[in-house]
């Protein structure tokens, strides 16, 4: 039996919510196999010079046999939930952003659920590639703050060497494997300010991963759009970031953009008019791209090195595959 349409209807209950979350602890992921531009010169026509001028990368990672996107993300959760002093056990939410886990299903957030022995968390992927840990870090903030998740784990995690087309020499000196990791919980002061994003659709098929004369799937993309869109537009868009957090860029310690090219990430610094203090992220040297991995693996090694301060405020702005970006400011452990 229908009620009227006029009577009056039940409320829903909302969750309780949190003023905001803070990072606790961040871990990383790096194969052992090193492949530098010497190894290369073995298997396409390149050089060392040729590869340092263009792109500022001396080596990148390769993982073995085996090791795949749920290997790495693993490793690099475990090492983040160590350095936040957080028992698996605690997690409730469990968030991998990649474009490169081979298997369709379970997800790679299934798999890191599964081998840490994380009970019944709320587990799944987020596919915005190179801009995929800054979306899965909204996500997060996101549950935290309506009552969603207690803990979440984000993992950033990419296998691009199985895409990669080694006779192409303009796109296989970049890509590489790694992971990068944070711990969320609720804060009373927040410590991730809200999320600015979007997509460009005119560039949706600038970076891709997908066949090609029946053959692949294999990374491609349009350097010379990417390029022009990052130093035409993306200082306009971090800047935005920076004013979406209530800050002014005199306020930010590190810069860690997306580690697509060394010759993209140093003008889009100089751009932005950073502190000259102000550390900016330089992990693609040795490191490479690892799409949706670079930025927190960079940050963890950063935090590793000792080379940015306890409590510091990090802007953070992805951008690539789909034609997506997003970014936001957060304070680091």
């Amino acid at each position: 039996m229908s009620s009227s349409p006029d009577a009056p209807r039940p409320a829903l209950r909302t969750a309780p919510t949190s003023p905001g979350s803070r990072i606790l602890g961040t871990g990383h992921h790096r194969p052992e196999r090193v492949m530098t531009n010497q190894d290369l010169e073995q298997l396409v026509e390149t050089s060392d010079e040729w590869i340092r001028q263009r792109t500022g990368i001396e080596s990148r990672r390769i993982a073995a046999d085996g090791e795949g996107v749920p290997e790495m993300a693993t490793a690099a959760a475990r090492a983040a939930l160590a350095d936040a002093g957080v028992d698996p056990s605690e997690v409730t939410q469990v968030i991998v952003a990649t474009c490169s886990h081979e298997e369709r299903s379970p997800s790679a957030a299934g798999r890191v659920a599964q081998a840490l022995g994380i009970p019944a968390p709320a587990a799944f992927e987020v596919g915005a590639a190179c801009s995929g840990f800054e979306h899965a870090l909204a996500v997060a903030d996101m549950s935290i703050r309506t009552g969603a998740s207690r803990v979440s784990l984000v993992i950033g995690a990419e296998k691009l060497s199985a895409f990669t087309d080694y006779s192409d020499r303009t796109t296989c000196i970049l890509t590489a494997d790694g992971a990068g990791a944070m711990v969320l919980r609720a804060s009373e002061e927040p410590g991730i300010a809200p999320v600015l994003w979007g997509t460009v659709p005119e560039l949706a098929d600038a970076v891709t991963i997908s066949a090609r004369d029946g053959e692949g799937p294999y990374f491609a993309q349009n350097g010379r759009q990417v390029l022009g869109w990052a130093l035409r537009e993306a200082p306009g868009i971090a800047q935005q970031i920076v004013e979406t957090a209530g800050l002014s860029i005199e306020d930010i310690d590190v810069f860690v953009p997306h580690q697509a090219n060394l010759r993209m990430i140093e003008p889009l610094a100089a751009a932005l008019g950073l502190r000259e203090d102000a550390v900016v992220a330089d992990d693609i040297i040795t490191s490479g791209n690892t799409s949706a991995a670079t930025i927190p693996l960079a940050i963890s090694r950063l935090r590793e090195a000792g080379r940015i301060p306890a409590g510091a405020t990090a802007l953070l702005i992805g951008f690539g595959g789909g034609f997506s970006w997003a970014g936001q400011v957060v304070r680091l452990p």
